[in-house]
């Protein structure tokens, strides 16, 4: 994504009142491999945001729809002046690990699948839903997270489907961002 392109998200967020307490936050949200992390880095950077990656608390391969319920409460605790946490998922051992704590900040930045979920969405100050091709995202993942994520790919994108479905995330997005061919 190019400097000019974080440029207006970041005039476009500045735009924005806080909805979490003092803390504005950003939601970027779309299915897995659609570039959520890489644009999430950029803009963090060009933000000075503090970002909360959902891969870290996700429950397991299986734990999407636990999510949205699990940033609620980090959520709810920042809004009222206080620090979030949750048990950060510990993936080697598929269980719960440490926990993760999110201070209030200026800007916070959800990164991940769920992170546009509707009973988030009283918390956030902007929602970008970003996307690329099927085949584009696929590779993408594999790509990344290379023998570990193959056997669940399938588990995970129908999930995904579900959830999507269900929220209407795309819908409810304020900015739509497209990262494939």
């Amino acid at each position: 994504m190019s400097s000019h392109r974080y440029d207006d998200l970041v005039a476009l967020i500045r735009e924005r009142q806080p909805a979490c307490g003092t803390t504005t936050v950003v939601a970027v949200d779309g299915p897995s491999g659609s570039g959520k992390t890489s644009l999430v880095g950029g803009l963090a950077d060009a933000a000075s945001a503090r970002v909360l990656h959902l891969e870290d608390l996700y429950p397991g391969w299986h734990g999407l729809d636990a999510t949205p319920p699990i940033v609620h409460g980090i959520l709810g605790a920042i809004a009222v002046g206080n620090v979030g946490a949750a048990a950060r998922w510990d993936w080697v051992d598929d269980r719960p690990g440490p926990l993760l704590h999110v201070p209030p900040a200026p800007l916070l930045i959800l990164d991940g699948v769920g992170s546009g979920a509707a009973m988030l969405r009283p918390f956030l100050s902007l929602l970008i839903w970003v996307e690329a091709p099927a085949d584009v995202r696929k590779e993408r993942a594999l790509a990344r997270d290379g023998g570990v994520y193959a056997p669940y790919w399938d588990v995970w994108a129908a999930q995904e489907a579900a959830h999507f479905a269900a929220e209407e995330t795309r819908r409810h997005a304020d900015v739509v961002v497209h990262t494939g061919a």
